[in-house]
């Protein structure tokens, strides 16, 4: 089974093309204009082994809130077309991922049940043109839009950078994990038969 998605959203504040494959190798091409966004997407494809590529232009004169907000949206949506059924995934995945000081977990399950918890006090307000900030804001658009139960604890952390940077690997590798797919595992994992 092919698990791939190539999808497009225009808004008046954005335009936003994202094109994911769930068994790749980590390799991306992004380009948001928002410097630091790019890098955080560049470090989740990397470590997720998930091929990205993300093409968005947004009303980043205002700010970069419509720009991260949106790709969180179709990133979502992607990871929703791509996983299908749903059928044989593991549906659960954690990570800790230390980043110097910092160490974040993040712990998920692809369950159809959107829903946030975000547990992490960011010192700074900004990294680059990145409000910090924004990291809740991407995270909750991309659990709506992919019914994620998502999880997300930061135990420790000093330098704001190093914070999200230690969120978005952590955030790759769980759903690497919860999205691999299991022979073990008939239809899907759930007693209800769906997800």
């Amino acid at each position: 089974m092919i698990r791939t998605a190539s999808l497009e959203r225009v808004t008046g504040e954005t335009a936003i093309e994202i094109s994911l494959n769930l068994d790749g190798c980590g390799q991306s091409q992004i380009a948001t204009g928002i410097g630091f966004f790019d890098h955080m997407l560049i470090l989740f494809s990397k470590h997720g082994l998930f091929d990205l590529t993300v093409a968005a232009k947004g009303d980043i004169y205002v700010d970069g809130h419509h720009t991260v907000e949106d790709t969180g949206i179709v990133l979502g949506q992607a990871l929703a077309q791509a996983l299908g059924d749903k059928a044989g995934i593991k549906r659960y995945g954690t990570a800790f991922v230390p980043m110097d000081e910092a160490l974040a977990m993040v712990s998920l399950d692809i369950s159809g049940r959107p829903f946030l918890v975000f547990d992490a006090t960011l010192p700074n307000e900004q990294v680059g043109q990145f409000d910090s900030e924004l990291t809740e804001e991407f995270l909750r658009a991309l659990s709506v839009h992919a019914g994620l139960t998502l999880h997300v604890k930061l135990l420790s952390g000093k330098n704001t950078h190093h914070s999200i940077e230690a969120i978005f690997k952590a955030l790759g590798r769980a759903l690497d994990e919860a999205t691999r797919q299991d022979d073990r595992i008939k239809g899907v994992m759930s007693t209800k038969g769906m997800l």
